[in-house]
């Protein structure tokens, strides 16, 4: 089955469009994955000036809830037709995707409900394909963090590797999942990764540059110990797992009370700002990874394009911990891996199959996630196989 995975993250900068295709394994051990590329498209400007302006901490209103959704859904839309034409042969079967997450309710180390927006119709409508859409909002209900939901995916891929494999995803949130000795699994957000850093370059260069483009501010600078320190004190970072955040805590607001805390010592330089946010968000991952013990890190995200931010990771975890590797030797590019991870659970839920791993998030229990539109020809669902597939292999 030819499946598009659409994914936009909390950097809200572009819409990527995954397409795979997908098939079990003759004793359905096993999901198959071939990839057949990516396509990304930015927002349009004017989209993503208003999805900036709506965002937490920014009051909104219902009207520019309901225009966002939709134009929303209709960049979400181009990108899938884009995929289809492009990458499938105009033969794709279905479309997952993920939406833009506006709002996360973490509250007293629970998620209370969680709120992506792009429409789902419009992929329909444009791509012809039934969509399954709004992931999270089962795992919530179920009791369920709603994140990192692409742990399961991390699981099925690292299952069977030695020692103690991790996943490491650095967009706006850094996110890890963990598979222990035996099988078992832990993920959970560290904190901010690229959120900070980019908010920091945005109000310092007036919008003009919109993140360090390959960490050259943080390379130019030095660390402010005590502000490092502050911001290492935050609350979040000695919750117990599983927990999730996102930028309705890490944003530019954060950081001004933060600067503002330091009473008349005043900003430090640019370079220095960018250099301290980096090591944190360094630090926070290593402090995450390195009670799990975990002996080998495969790195993707927007992230990993820092080379100051991916060296100072690797001191962090320092010469006797885990070694950092890309997801390209898992077989998935760095800059596609979730949005393809979108499709392998696209893929699950309309097979009738879990798509959330308990474990990580903390649920209940194994749940199907999303809902489905439906396309231009009649609804067919699958047949549902006898089992789930345990493991995930890339071909190809």
């Amino acid at each position: 089955m030819r499946v598009v995975g659409l994914m936009s993250g909390t950097s809200y900068d572009a819409v990527d469009a995954a397409a795979a295709d997908l098939s079990l394994s003759a004793d359905g051990g096993t999901l198959r994955l071939t990839p057949l590329g990516m396509v990304s498209a930015p927002y349009p400007e004017e989209v993503r000036g208003a999805l900036a302006a709506a965002l937490p901490p920014a009051a909104t209103t219902l009207a520019d809830v309901c225009r966002l959704d939709t134009r929303i859904g209709q960049a979400f839309a181009a990108a899938a037709a884009r995929a289809d034409r492009e990458l499938c042969g105009g033969r794709a079967e279905l479309v997952a995707s993920h939406g833009q997450t506006v709002f996360h309710w973490a509250q007293d180390g629970r998620v209370h409900g969680t709120l992506q927006l792009g429409e789902p119709a419009w992929i329909a409508e444009r791509t012809g394909c039934p969509v399954v859409s709004g992931f999270r909002p089962r795992d919530v209900a179920a009791g369920g963090q709603g994140a990192p939901l692409v742990s399961l995916v991390d699981v099925m891929l690292l299952r069977g590797r030695p020692g103690v494999p991790a996943a490491l995803n650095i967009g706006g949130i850094a996110n890890v999942t963990v598979v222990r000795p035996g099988g078992g699994a832990v993920a959970f957000d560290t904190g901010p990764g690229n959120a900070l850093i980019d908010a920091a370059v945005r109000e310092l260069t007036g919008g003009r540059l919109g993140y360090d483009r390959d960490g050259l501010l943080a390379a130019a600078g030095r660390v402010d110990e005590e502000l490092l320190g502050r911001l290492a004190a935050d609350p979040y970072y000695r919750l117990a797992p599983p927990r999730t955040t996102g930028k309705e805590l890490f944003h530019a607001g954060y950081l001004r009370e933060h600067l503002a805390a330091g009473g008349g010592r005043g900003a430090p330089a640019a370079e220095d700002l960018a250099a301290t946010l980096t090591l944190l968000t360094a630090r926070t991952v290593a402090q995450a990874l390195r009670p799990l013990r975990a002996t080998e890190v495969f790195a993707s995200g927007g992230g990993v394009r820092n080379p100051t931010l991916m060296g100072m990771l690797r001191a962090e975890l320092g010469p006797s911990g885990a070694a950092v590797r890309g997801s390209e030797e898992l077989g998935l590019p760095a800059a596609a891996k979730e949005a393809y991870a979108f499709a392998v659970l696209g893929w699950l839920t309309l097979h009738g199959l879990p798509g959330n791993a308990p474990d990580c998030t903390g649920a209940g229990g194994p749940r199907v996630l999303g809902s489905l539109t439906p396309g231009r020809r009649p609804l067919r669902l699958p047949e549902r196989p006898e089992r789930e597939p345990y493991a995930l292999a890339v071909c190809g």
